[in-house]
């Protein structure tokens, strides 16, 4: 095992968020082109570990494995129950995204407080996006890696498609899901 390996280890134990490739390769002094091989073999060094290197987005974490995840429930963090509405709104940026106020609206057929937003940006899970280039130059809205790491989704494409919302019985069965105005989801596709 390199010493470079044990540096990352050593970066990434003491983090307390997810490192790109770039901070990495800085803090540890290796080119970043020159990284992954290190961080495959970091990888392999925790295969049979409660403890796991995961990739999210582009950004590396240790992270304990789901299967012990019970086992922490005492360290988990306090937060607050989201409403009706938050939940609402963050499941229409998660299927829409990226997604203006005014098409979370449309979609949902009621006015957005910006309460729900608040709430939902201060669990980390949504953040702004880019401004759109239209009339107004409406800004936009997105998931973010920390609202992956809440319902355990390795990515967004991770998330319930329309039959298995309908199996869970989240939606009826004769319900058809309203189409973002901006495109549609392909996040539904079986």
């Amino acid at each position: 095992m390199s010493d470079i390996v044990l540096v990352l280890e050593a970066i990434l134990f003491a983090s307390k968020e997810p490192l790109s490739v770039k901070e990495l390769a800085l803090r540890a002094a290796v080119e970043e082109q020159d990284i992954e091989p290190y961080l495959r073999e970091l990888a392999s060094l925790y295969e049979e570990r409660a403890v796991e290197l995961v990739e999210r987005d582009g950004r590396y974490a240790l992270q304990t494995r789901s299967e012990y995840a019970s086992f922490l429930s005492h360290e988990q963090e306090e937060s607050r129950d989201l409403s009706r509405a938050a939940l609402e709104v963050l499941g229409v940026i998660a299927y829409h995204q990226p997604i203006t106020r005014a098409e979370i609206e449309a979609i949902r057929g009621v006015g957005t407080s910006k309460g729900s937003l608040d709430m939902l940006m201060e669990q980390g899970w949504i953040k702004p996006g880019s401004r759109r280039d239209e009339l107004g130059r409406p800004g936009t809205w997105l998931t973010t890696s920390e609202f992956c790491d809440a319902f355990g989704l390795e990515s967004l494409k991770d998330l319930p498609g329309l039959d298995e919302l309908r199996d869970g019985g989240f939606i009826a069965a004769n319900d058809t899901l309203p189409n973002s105005p901006q495109k549609q989801s392909e996040l539904f596709e079986n």
